[in-house]
């Protein structure tokens, strides 16, 4: 008896242990997806928000850099209303004017700008009480009438009213000098709205603020004399940071409310005895991506948008242990650069450290036919040499899974062709090339060349998982296969265990990629174009002194465009080149114009970035003068390898029985609405029935020509009960599937039939 209530215990203890661990697994996997999604649903409360979280992308470093400033409006981005979408006047400073995406998100995803900072809550106790302090009457020992008595300011923290006070401006000049004196916390803000004659503290969460440079009396407390030597060294060696300004009362944090009552001057020249702040700089109203784009003041805005969106999809470094990851993707450039023509906020993010494109020896003239509608054309000898050079790692994870019983998933040595793939090829010969590159204990080789349809891992899986009984445990064959029509080398495999303890084995593979026809590059000035031909470096004009361009675009894509910021990025790199030294392009800024001309004088080039060159085709003199110099390119992500795709016969899908969609399903290519009209246009009917109806879902059903319905059996009308006037029609199978699903809702659709 005792024995047997032993064993109940046991179980019951057992049991709970198991019911408490599925409760966490639940609750740990709710929040996971709750996180990961973005998307917080609780039905009990009747809770249901989405976009909560944002996914970081990690494609390039500015990308990554950009995803943490961005703020998402909570707006239907579906509807087309311009309000939100605008630029307000209290956003000056604070988000970016540029960085924002193209279509219905534009306007409603903002981002950060520079020094923009998104205040912490605060404790209100030791505030409220310095605020008594400072001269504030409680709310509570006054009357109506002598809180609202002329003369006296209601005070109000955190939207709470404090009480009154009768000199409002002595009370808000005690609080910020309490506050650049570090006695009050740094990001409480303090402002008057005489509308209500009021004085509003803040010290929430969840504020925007930027730091300023103070003024008093006309004097700017910075001194660059003084704190400029102070800031290069280190605060182990005397130095000063960014928090010895603030407690200093160099500089303050101020939010939208309380640059209402503030003068500020964008540069010291601008100071008067009425300022009361002063811009740290002008560039830091720009957000981190818009910093890329050199001179964007001199750009037509648009192109500065662009410019946003394209930066983020630039190849380059996304971290200087971009080796050692294992990325979904990774996709990066073989010999980045920095760029000659740099900005203040590049250096201030570190982009010179990993760079996303390369300095290219670019001529503006037409060069054949093949440049035309933004199309660049290219040097092969650049190309041999590295230029536009990218690698593409893909990561394959093989999850060994474990089961009820205790079994797992094993690896099983290449024997025969035991992995039934449906991907496979026909033959025994085939079947050993798939399995040529595993090695003895089931894993691919490190450095095998793989292709389409190659084992990377020959996983095997119990056909039991459940019955703990089994002794003798029979496995199939569940291989993991490389699925890409490009081949790649296998470039190392890990052996790593997850978060739940199951091990997992990661294959990273390479391919390494030149550019080719039909991959897109751009500048750092939004204007992008696709490879329209490469060109044998004899065949490239060249100048004097032997130079010879690595791209050559078409002038056409100036004129329209209007982003003289690349013209100024073309001979500030060219005089940098010829002095030794990088060029400033910062916005509102950078080197001056007339000291690049002076430069270029010195070196004997002409000040306007004209040279004289020849003609590598002809030999002869090319009659114009050729606008060239060095000018920073990035590769886009946009590649033709990745998008090629042609179709004879395929899968069908199984509803409309047309062609399948996308290039990983094999699908064809959608003749769409306008390709139609213009067919029509044509009067080419029988290419439109070929297209739309022969090669695509083309069926012959049964109709009866009496009653124009559906015939249920081939020889037979149901509805009319005979079989003399039943006819095949040859009809694309969507419009039978249309009809159908009609006649489902009540609405019938009759064929009128006639002889041809």
């Amino acid at each position: 008896m005792c024995a047997d209530v032993l064993c109940m215990v046991e179980f019951l203890e057992s049991l709970l242990s198991l019911c408490k661990q599925n409760l966490r697994t639940a609750c740990r996997n709710y929040r996971v997806n709750s996180i990961s999604t973005g998307n917080w649903n609780i039905k009990r409360f009747r809770i249901d928000r989405a976009g909560v979280s944002q996914v970081l992308s990690r494609f390039s470093y500015m990308s990554c850099v950009g995803s943490m400033m961005r703020v998402k409006s909570q707006f239907e981005k579906s509807r087309k209303v311009a309000g939100p979408r605008a630029l307000q006047p209290s956003q000056w400073g604070m988000l970016c004017p540029a960085d924002t995406p193209e279509g219905e998100q534009c306007g409603l995803v903002k981002h950060l700008s520079l020094l923009t900072h998104v205040t912490t809550g605060e404790s209100e106790g030791a505030l409220r009480q310095m605020c008594y302090c400072l001269g504030v009457e409680d709310a509570h020992g006054l009357s109506g009438e002598e809180l609202h008595h002329t003369g006296n300011y209601l005070v109000f923290l955190n939207g709470s009213l404090l009480g009154v006070h009768r000199r409002p401006k002595r009370f808000m000049s005690n609080l910020q000098q309490l506050r650049r004196r570090g006695r009050v916390g740094e990001f409480v803000s303090i402002y008057e709205e005489e509308s209500w004659n009021a004085v509003i503290i803040a010290s929430d969460g969840g504020r925007l603020c930027r730091p300023l440079i103070i003024v008093e009396n006309g004097k700017i407390r910075f001194d660059p004399a003084k704190h400029v030597p102070l800031m290069l060294k280190k605060p182990e060696d005397g130095g000063m940071s960014f928090a010895d300004f603030l407690k200093q009362g160099v500089l303050e944090w101020v939010d939208v409310n309380e640059e209402n009552n503030l003068f500020i001057a964008l540069q010291p020249h601008e100071v008067t005895k009425e300022t009361t702040h002063l811009e740290i700089e002008p560039f830091t109203i720009l957000g981190v991506v818009s910093g890329l784009i050199p001179w964007p003041n001199h750009n037509q805005s648009p192109r500065n948008t662009y410019e946003c969106a394209m930066g983020k999809q630039a190849m380059g470094c996304i971290a200087m242990n971009q080796f050692s990851r294992t990325d979904t993707l990774l996709l990066g450039l073989v010999y980045p650069e920095k760029p000659l023509c740099s900005s203040k906020t590049l250096n201030l993010v570190n982009f010179h450290h990993l760079g996303a494109g390369q300095n290219a020896s670019v001529a503006v003239m037409s060069y054949s036919g093949y440049d035309i509608e933004d199309a660049i054309i290219m040097n092969k000898a650049a190309l041999d040499r590295g230029f536009g050079r990218c690698f593409v790692m893909r990561r394959t994870s093989v999850p060994m899974s474990s089961y009820p019983n205790d079994k797992k998933d094993l690896l099983a040595p290449p024997v025969g062709d035991e992995a039934g793939d449906s991907r496979a090829k026909s033959g025994p010969r085939m079947q050993n090339i798939r399995f040529s590159c595993l090695d003895d204990d089931g894993l691919v080789r490190p450095s095998e060349k793989v292709e389409d349809g190659f084992l990377i891992a020959n996983k095997i899986a119990p056909l039991e998982t459940k019955d703990m009984m089994v002794q003798d445990c029979k496995y199939r064959s569940t291989p993991v296969c490389y699925k890409n029509p490009v081949s790649s080398y296998v470039d190392r495999v890990i052996l790593t265990v997850d978060g739940e303890g199951m091990t997992v084995y990661k294959v990273v593979t390479r391919q390494t990629r030149r550019p080719e026809p039909g991959d897109k590059f751009a500048s750092r000035h939004g204007q992008k174009g696709v490879v329209g031909l490469i060109v044998p470096e004899e065949d490239m004009p060249f100048s004097e002194l032997g130079w010879k361009p690595d791209l050559i675009m078409n002038p056409h894509g100036f004129p329209s465009r209007m982003t003289v910021g690349k013209m100024l990025e073309t001979i500030a790199s060219k005089a940098g080149v010829l002095e030794g030294l990088f060029g400033n392009c910062t916005a509102f800024g950078g080197t001056p114009h007339e000291e690049i001309y002076r430069t270029l004088i010195k070196h004997g080039f002409a000040p306007t970035g004209k040279d004289y060159l020849t003609s590598g085709i002809t030999g002869e003199p090319i009659e114009t003068y050729i606008f060239c110099g060095p000018i920073y390119y990035q590769k886009l992500k946009h590649m033709v390898v990745d998008k090629m795709h042609a179709r004879a016969r395929g899968p069908r899908m199984v509803l409309t029985r047309q062609p399948t969609e996308g290039r990983a399903k094999e699908g064809g290519l959608r003749l769409g609405e306008m390709e139609r009209d213009c067919l029509v246009a044509y009067g080419a009917s029988n290419l439109l029935l070929e297209r739309l109806m022969l090669s695509s879902d083309a069926c012959t059903p049964t109709v009866c020509r009496k009653c124009g319905l559906f015939c249920g059996r081939p020889d037979w009308c149901k509805f009319c009960s005979t079989g003399e006037y039943v006819t095949n029609v040859r009809m694309p199978y969507a419009c039978k599937l249309l009809f159908q699903e009609m006649q489902s809702m009540n609405v019938c659709c009759k064929l009128n039939l006639a002889e041809r």
